[in-house]
C-alpha cells in the first residue's frame, strides 16, 4: 500500500481497492438498516460518554480501570551470602528435598507446586529441588537436554508460586550443583 497524503485522504491505490470492495457489497434493505440504527442508538445512549482525551493514534494506551489496581507479583531474591554459607556448611539444615529426575514436564510441574505449597504449610524455610543436569546425548530428544533444569526456574517465577517462593538459586556442588536449586520459602501470612 502506498502512503497516505494528507491526514484522512486515501492514496490512489487505496481508493481503487476500496472501490473493488464496495462493489461486492449488497446494501441492507431500508427496514433492517433502520432497526440496526435504532439498536445502535439505544446502546450508545445506555453507555455514558467519557470525556477523556485520547491520542489520535491506534497505539494509545488505555488507563487501567479505577476499580482495583492489579496486584504486583512479589519480588524474588537470591539467598543472602551468610545464609547460603550456613546451608552449604550444614549449619543450617535443608528442611525438605524433592527429586524430579525421570518425570515428564507435566508431572514435575504438578509435584513441584504441591511440594512448595506443602513446604510453606509446614513452615519450612529452605528446600532443595533436584532437577538433574540433563542426560547425555543418547537421552536427548531433538537436542533438548536438561528440560527440567531450564523449566523449574521459570515455574518458580510464575505468579502462582511467587506468593510462596521468596527466592531461589543454584545449589552448591555438595548438594547437586547445576542440577539442583536452593529454594527459600516465604512465611505464610496469618489472618486476612
Amino acid at each position: 500500500m502506498a502512503r497516505r497524503g494528507k491526514k484522512g485522504s486515501l492514496s490512489p491505490e487505496d481508493r481503487e481497492l476500496w472501490g473493488k470492495v464496495a462493489r461486492t457489497l449488497t446494501p441492507l434493505d431500508a427496514d433492517r438498516a433502520r432497526e440496526l440504527e435504532n439498536a445502535l442508538a439505544k446502546t450508545s445512549d445506555a453507555v455514558p460518554e467519557k470525556s477523556v482525551e485520547s491520542p489520535g493514534t491506534a497505539t494509545a494506551i488505555k488507563a487501567p480501570s479505577a476499580t482495583r489496581p492489579p496486584k504486583a507479583p512479589l519480588p524474588l531474591h537470591q539467598l543472602e551470602h551468610r545464609y547460603r554459607r550456613k546451608v552449604v556448611r550444614g549449619v543450617k539444615a535443608i528442611d525438605a528435598r524433592i527429586d524430579l529426575h525421570g518425570l515428564t514436564q507435566h508431572q514435575a510441574h504438578d509435584r513441584l507446586r504441591g511440594f512448595v505449597y506443602q513446604a510453606q504449610a509446614r513452615r519450612h524455610q529452605i528446600v532443595l529441588v533436584i532437577t538433574g543436569k540433563g542426560g547425555g546425548s543418547d537421552h536427548a530428544y531433538m537436542d533438548e537436554r536438561g528440560v527440567l533444569r531450564r523449566m523449574v526456574p521459570q515455574w518458580l517465577s510464575m505468579p502462582d508460586l511467587r506468593s510462596v517462593v521468596l527466592g531461589y538459586e543454584e545449589a552448591h556442588a555438595s548438594h547437586g550443583g547445576a542440577g539442583a536449586l536452593y529454594v527459600r520459602i516465604r512465611r505464610k501470612r496469618l489472618g486476612p
